[in-house]
């Protein structure tokens, strides 16, 4: 089973970023995504430094692809994203069905976790588009994606999200600009100071959400390391660990090892969910 870095869902500035891969390239990962997948008003790197930052990892050893906007709202965001899709060098993880449109027949491409495929005749159709790779979205249990692997095509990988705060929404409105009372043309991209994104508690101090620009993550990282044999059982392909401010390669070498049977490293001491593996409420934790 193969380990991939998902895209960074939150705003870094772009010497963190940089300084972030250029780390990960020595870290145990088969599959690394890049691009802004939540915001277009997070510009602290153009496209051509993602192709930059694409090009070492490549060197490094890693397959690359670069990931899309889950939300378009503009004329410039479906240009940003037809010059992602025509890149000419990089495979394209969809996460919009315009991305699907502007991808389908040309080359292979990764259904990513926004796209809403539920069934076997949504991944029938996907395949048939050129879709070699689909992440199941966040929400589907152990069981659901056990009966989907026994429909999906032939060729067909499948990458399941097994750890960090699990992508819920996204809102046309900007929740981290209306939790500061200002309107989102004027929030001169503040998510920037909010590295995790920013906690989201209920009246009695429980980690319900958390807000993270236009988008609305679980409260609490979503853990799957204890399920690496259930998935294997199942012929899950892939695990996707979603990058987090701190601890990340502590948690890719932990996945790591207990891939390899070793003894795996602890991981951050943090509330985690699996909720939703089990089939119970997502925030749960079995």
């Amino acid at each position: 089973m193969k380990i991939a870095l998902g895209p960074i869902l939150y705003y870094w500035p772009k010497e963190r970023v940089e300084e972030f891969y250029a780390t990960a390239a020595c870290w145990p990962v088969d599959i690394v995504y890049l691009g802004e997948t939540v915001c277009s008003k997070r510009r602290a790197l153009r496209r051509q430094d993602w192709l930059a930052i694409a090009g070492r990892l490549r060197d490094a050893g890693k397959e690359v692809v670069l990931s899309t906007q889950a939300l378009l709202e503009a004329n410039s965001e479906l240009l940003q994203l037809e010059q992602f899709c025509g890149n000419g060098e990089y495979p394209v993880e969809a996460n919009d069905m315009a991305a699907v449109q502007l991808l389908a027949g040309k080359v292979p491409f990764v259904v990513g976790p926004h796209i809403n495929c539920y069934n076997g005749e949504t991944l029938s159709l996907l395949a048939g588009l050129g879709a070699t790779r689909w992440v199941p979205p966040v929400e589907l249990s152990a069981v659901t994606i056990g009966a989907l692997q026994g429909q999906r095509p032939a060729g067909m990988e499948t990458e399941v999200f097994a750890y960090g705060r699990l992508p819920l929404s996204f809102s046309a409105r900007c929740f981290t600009a209306r939790a500061d009372n200002v309107g989102k043309d004027d929030c001169e991209q503040r998510c920037i100071h909010d590295p995790d994104g920013r906690p989201l508690h209920t009246q009695e101090d429980q980690r319900l959400f958390t807000v993270n620009g236009i988008q609305l993550q679980s409260g609490t990282p979503c853990n799957l390391l204890g399920e690496l044999g259930s998935m294997a059982e199942m012929g899950v392909d892939i695990v996707r660990i979603s990058p987090q401010a701190e601890g990340t390669e502590a948690v890719v070498r932990a996945f790591r090892a207990a891939l390899d049977n070793h003894p795996a490293p602890e991981l951050p001491a943090l509330d985690y969910c699996n909720g939703y593996w089990h089939g119970a409420p997502g925030m749960a934790w079995q």
